[in-house]
């Protein structure tokens, strides 16, 4: 074997073992909750700007809910102030927002339950939220014009968030709001993970998502697109992955290599991927840098083949894993449904009708797939042991996001200071 390629494949062996699957940092800092905190799910409603708190398990009832836009006067001031940001707000507003802003991307609790780290694209920021007032703790402005998802590091004391516009990863320090480094990405970050030490963050760039250049033949026109996995202490570029090649080499050249949401499995040798214009996802090797395997999902018939009126590239958008690594679920976003998968056999479940489903996540049992359903405003839960749904509560406007988090013992909402 040639000098080079035993390098990648063990520096691919050394990343694989310190890999992390999403479920296992979505809880805050990936804690288990102290005696004076309550396990919930936030749920980011991204049009109207408010995020709602719902119980993490059983009947998923509502806790309460958080205005995330507190300041959206003083926001709208600077940006009809600025006529390069009234651009940027107003592009969001007619591509990727779909008419309307988008006010919160992705969110997470501090360890503490005191308060919870919102990404605001269209105010291209983020913000820390006192979730016992409602106010502003600090607000960190992003390079470029847009805000998009985040990941909180295993010890809950960093966030990291992508900057769509100027290809750049901010690490913040999650107390504090400062930023403790940055890293550069392919076109368009867009999903980010910590590894369970913390030592790595890796990112997926899905390059250009907003245009009508939605023909196989130009894919080349998307831009850069890749993983880069950065050193989440001096924020150097460990390793860049570029799907492409592997995509070729086992014989799926005509798919995308847009990376979208991902999730590891529980020894963290495999990621399961889903790709822009797809209905399915696809299993990489990490130790043997290779992809292993392709599920191709049902297509809905009443779903257009026109690429174009597919939102933002993204036929399926929304990947979880049970926590024992058994069974996947994924929310088919343009075919109206979601479903569980078994990750031994690749055989689906039920399709469950859901309205253009745009996140899947786990319950806090690990018992149930979670997904938000932004064409209905409400949230469903899906068993995993059955592949049916067992409920559905009524959240905002567009729900995108869900995460694992935790409030305070006793909290329904905030109140005036």
């Amino acid at each position: 074997m040639p000098i080079r390629s035993r390098h990648l494949c063990t520096l691919a062996a050394a990343v694989a073992l310190t890999l992390t699957a999403p479920g296992a940092v979505a809880s805050a800092a990936g804690q288990a909750p102290s005696a004076d905190l309550r396990e919930v799910l936030f749920v980011g409603n991204n049009w109207d700007g408010t995020a709602d708190v719902i119980e993490s398990g059983g009947d998923f009832g509502r806790v309460g809910r958080i205005d995330v836009i507190p300041d959206k006067d003083r926001r709208m001031a600077e940006i009809n102030a600025n006529p390069i940001r009234w651009i940027y707000f107003m592009a969001i507003r007619n591509t990727v927002g779909e008419g309307h802003d988008q006010y919160v991307d992705d969110m997470y609790s501090t360890p503490d339950g005191t308060s919870v780290v919102v990404s605001r694209p269209s105010f291209a920021d983020v913000v820390s939220l006192d979730l016992a007032t409602g106010n502003v703790n600090w607000r960190f402005p992003v390079s470029g014009y847009r805000s998009d998802h985040m990941a909180v590091s295993p010890d809950g004391t960093r966030v990291a968030v992508s900057a769509s516009t100027s290809n750049t990863v901010h690490v913040l320090d999650i107390g504090t709001g400062k930023e403790v480094g940055k890293f550069k990405t392919g076109d368009k970050p867009h999903e980010n993970v910590f590894s369970r030490d913390g030592r790595y963050i890796w990112n997926m760039s899905i390059g250009e998502v907003n245009n009508d250049l939605d023909a196989p033949w130009l894919d080349f026109t998307k831009g850069d697109r890749k993983i880069t996995i950065a050193d989440a202490r001096t924020f150097e570029q460990v390793r860049v992955i570029d799907m492409r090649d592997r995509l070729d080499a086992a014989g799926f050249r005509e798919y995308s290599d847009a990376v979208r949401p991902a999730a590891f499995s529980p020894d963290e040798s495999k990621l399961y991927f889903q790709v822009s214009f797809f209905n399915g996802f696809f299993e990489y090797d990490v130790a043997t840098d290779r992809i292993s395997r392709v599920k191709t999902l049902p297509k809905n018939p009443a779903t257009s083949e026109d690429r174009t009126t597919w939102v933002n590239d993204s036929r399926h958008h929304g990947i979880t894993m049970k926590p024992d690594g058994a069974k996947l679920c994924v929310a088919g976003t343009m075919d109206d449904y979601a479903t569980v998968v078994d990750r031994d056999t690749f055989e689906h479940g039920p399709l469950v009708p859901v309205s253009k489903p745009y996140w899947a996540t786990v319950s806090g049992d690990g018992e149930s797939c979670v997904v938000s359903e932004s064409g209905a405003d409400q949230v469903t839960a899906i068993d995993f042991a059955t592949g049916e749904k067992t409920v559905s509560v009524p959240v905002g406007d567009h729900p995108q996001r869900v995460r694992l988090g935790q409030v305070r013992e006793g909290w329904t909402g905030p109140t005036d200071d």
